[in-house]
């Protein structure tokens, strides 16, 4: 699935204002110069090469994407280290640098959008959504892959934006059961959301770069069709 970004694609570190601090990521804008803001949250390996893949894949797409660096620098591939240092991320900071990269987007000369959307993997699902709540109508397009984490059925009554999920039939991190609980609060919150079950799929089928893995290639090619269909509906072209 692995797509070399378009050689006119310019990405870049960038630093950014973040609640009185600063917070980093990694940005990527469309060979066109401008078009849509989308953030793109980690999942709990931290700002890893498939992540800078997938921000620079939205950038070929027409999007200009911003991936937070939430771990500070730090990346794994160790399972254990991994859960350890999503236990230890401080929620409020992480709250804190995504909502910062909302505003950065919002006002980047780039940027044509006047909402931004937001697609997050793993750790990143959860807190697509909770980003959703936090900021309002700031976000104008959801998509969480197979993440929930720290998402609660109260957030759900602060959700605005339009939501499409994706999670996996064989998942015991984010259960068929809590995407069907997640379902079933946004619709009670009146949130336009399409959460999608994908039967024989396992946690992280979209994530193709650990040998071995649960990776499907077709099931991501497929729901990425989705994702960048969606982006662009409710976020519109540049």
């Amino acid at each position: 699935m692995t797509t070399p970004p378009d050689p006119g694609t310019p990405h870049q570190n960038v630093t950014f204002p973040s609640n009185g601090g600063q917070a980093h990521g990694y940005l990527a804008v469309p060979p066109s110069g401008s078009g849509p803001g989308v953030v793109v949250i980690q999942e709990w390996w931290g700002l890893t090469d498939h992540i800078r893949d997938v921000t620079d894949r939205l950038a070929a797409e027409g999007f200009v994407a911003l991936a937070p660096d939430l771990y500070g620098g730090h990346t794994t591939h160790n399972t254990d280290e991994a859960a350890r240092m999503m236990q230890q991320l401080p929620v409020a900071d992480a709250a804190r640098d995504l909502a910062g990269a909302v505003d950065h987007l919002l006002s980047h000369e780039a940027v044509t959008s006047s909402k931004v959307g937001a697609v997050g993997f793993c750790m990143g699902g959860g807190f697509v959504l909770m980003l959703a709540a936090t900021v309002g109508d700031r976000v104008g397009a959801a998509v969480p892959y197979y993440g929930i984490r720290g998402f609660t059925d109260e957030d759900a009554e602060r959700v605005t934006a339009p939501v499409l999920g994706h999670f996996a039939g064989d998942d015991g991190f984010a259960t068929p059961e809590q995407a069907r609980h997640l379902q079933q609060i946004l619709t009670d919150a009146g949130v336009d959301a399409d959460i999608r079950i994908y039967e024989g799929a396992q946690h992280a089928f979209f994530n193709d770069t650990h040998d071995g893995g649960p990776y499907d290639p077709e099931l991501a090619e497929r729901t990425w069709r989705e994702t960048v269909t969606f982006l662009h509906t409710h976020l519109g072209d540049d």
